[in-house]
């Protein structure tokens, strides 16, 4: 089947999902065939440890159209998504989670704007009930603090969701980063776009692999991949604090010199230097963030390792 000749493509990282494999091929099978145009399933299985693979090429057996990416090891979902992506053979690219917690019947929808001449077709959860309240705080804060800080806009409650054209997905493949934070990149290219609201559903089957450590350097890594404020922030902390620590000298010494009032001792003394101590250590932290991004991309290291394509 030449590139032409597909219109659509699903993406779909798969990581421990094996009690999801069957209802997901069920659910995107029935929404695909209905839309009558030709289709591909693009599955990247991201160094699963339980039986997803084979539950895969199962699949696969029974099934026409799906296309199965088996990477070397676990290289996290971003480098799973960027395999996928670059494996798509699409005019229309649909990536989506094997969870079915986002409603496969709206990618009806997005073919509806597509043919309008959209060329990205967001989906925005606008009632995220399912999951947890710490997630949805946690969330909420992110898009808040990353949209305050970056000049590149993530829209708030918009995950992987989304139908992008062939075009747009050039203008991705042109980025050269090798640590992809997705939503920001998809993001940033830009292109006509259109906005398709939905609940967000409870998981079908098994667990989710992503935790609260996992998410904290998930925001951590949105943030300093689009944006020097943190680093910025230092500058004027810095700034602020030495202004401060020279008024407050001058003072002592004033007060010293009028009035001849000893200095006391080493209770705020021991306060101050370990409140300086601990920003030093923090700002040193930022940038080391920082640096190790530029050390990391230095090396110019492939996103992802393909073992082999089924």
């Amino acid at each position: 089947m030449t590139q032409q000749q597909i219109s659509i493509s699903i993406v779909c990282p798969f990581y421990n999902e094996e009690d999801m494999v069957n209802f997901f091929m069920g659910e995107i099978f029935t929404i695909l065939e209905s839309i009558n145009r030709p289709f591909e399933i693009v599955c990247v299985n991201d160094g699963s440890s339980d039986n997803t693979l084979e539950k895969l090429l199962k699949e696969q057996e029974t099934r026409k159209n799906i296309k199965i990416i088996n990477l070397s090891r676990n290289f996290g979902k971003e480098a799973a998504l960027t395999a996928g992506l670059d494996f798509a053979r699409g005019e229309a690219i649909i990536p989506i989670d094997a969870d079915l917690q986002d409603p496969p019947a709206l990618i009806k929808e997005f073919i509806a704007y597509w043919d309008k001449g959209y060329d990205v077709v967001l989906g925005k959860r606008t009632d995220r009930s399912t999951d947890s309240l710490g997630k949805r705080m946690t969330a909420q804060l992110f898009y808040k603090v990353h949209n305050k800080i970056s000049p590149t806009k993530i829209p708030e409650n918009v995950g992987d969701f989304r139908l992008v054209t062939r075009k747009v997905l050039k203008a991705i493949q042109e980025l050269p980063e090798n640590q992809r934070f997705m939503k920001g990149i998809f993001a940033w290219v830009g292109f006509k776009t259109a906005v398709v609201e939905y609940k967000r559903e409870k998981r079908k089957q098994g667990q989710t692999s992503f935790n609260g450590w996992h998410l904290w350097n998930f925001a951590l890594e949105g943030v300093t991949s689009f944006s020097t404020v943190p680093l910025r922030v230092w500058l004027y902390l810095g700034s602020f604090i030495s202004l401060s620590a020279f008024c407050y000298g001058s003072f002592i010494v004033i007060r010293t010199l009028i009035f001849g009032i000893d200095v006391p001792g080493y209770a705020s003394l021991l306060t101050t230097i370990l409140f300086l101590g601990g920003v030093q250590m923090i700002g040193i932290g930022v940038i080391g963030e920082y640096i190790g991004r530029m050390y990391m991309e230095s090396k110019r290291r492939p996103p992802y390792i393909i073992d082999r394509i089924f």
